[in-house]
């Protein structure tokens, strides 16, 4: 790939239980299941096309997980995890399937859940300390979807989709400013890649 800027290629996590079933994980620590370790290394041989330099991930297991899946498959050393990289916290709707959270908070004010805006702000906050010590290079940051959802809805100008497991989307910093490259980029094993529409769901 051809650099002008930082490059940051932003992967959501694999499958969990819980994404399976539908349930708000937020800050809870689920591991991936089989299906997620799969979606992680179709992305991870996607990725293996271009030369990137580190590997990073949010602290929480599923990610830690699947960066360690990237960066075996792209013979790269241990990443590093950058706390600012975790996902938004869903207070006392954690662990509820969507309707259940729903049907408790129907304006969908869980208490103790962070603020969208804040979010947005932190995963900013969060790839900038990712460009600030990868200058001019180009980066696997392995997070969250709705960190890279509300990141990319801050950046874009178009509507951003539910991000799916394993999916990939691409940022650019260049002279200060980010620019979206991509958004929400499937890898099947097996496949080519398949960019999902604003209607896609997880």
């Amino acid at each position: 790939m051809s650099l002008s800027g930082t490059i940051l290629a932003l992967i959501r996590h694999g499958q969990t239980e819980w994404n399976r079933q539908g349930r708000l994980q937020g800050s809870s620590d689920v591991p991936l299941n089989d299906i997620g370790r799969r979606q992680v290394r179709a992305s991870a041989r996607a990725l293996a096309t271009q030369d990137w330099s580190a590997v990073v991930t949010s602290p929480l297991i599923r990610a830690r997980q699947s960066a360690a899946i990237i960066a075996g498959e792209l013979s790269m050393g241990t990443p590093a995890v950058f706390a600012g990289l975790r996902e938004r916290t869903y207070g006392e709707a954690e662990g509820l399937t969507r309707e259940d959270a729903a049907r408790r908070w129907t304006a969908g004010d869980y208490p103790g859940q962070e603020d969208l805006t804040d979010l947005g702000k932190r995963g900013i906050a969060a790839l900038d300390a990712v460009a600030h010590h990868h200058p001019g290079t180009a980066i696997v940051v392995v997070t969250h979807g709705a960190l890279i959802r509300a990141v990319l809805t801050g950046l874009h100008s178009e509507p951003v989709p539910r991000i799916a497991n394993g999916a990939v989307s691409t940022v650019e910093l260049t002279a200060g400013a980010w620019r979206v490259h991509s958004v929400n980029v499937a890898h099947r094993a097996g496949g080519g890649p398949v960019a999902l529409s604003a209607s896609s769901t997880e």
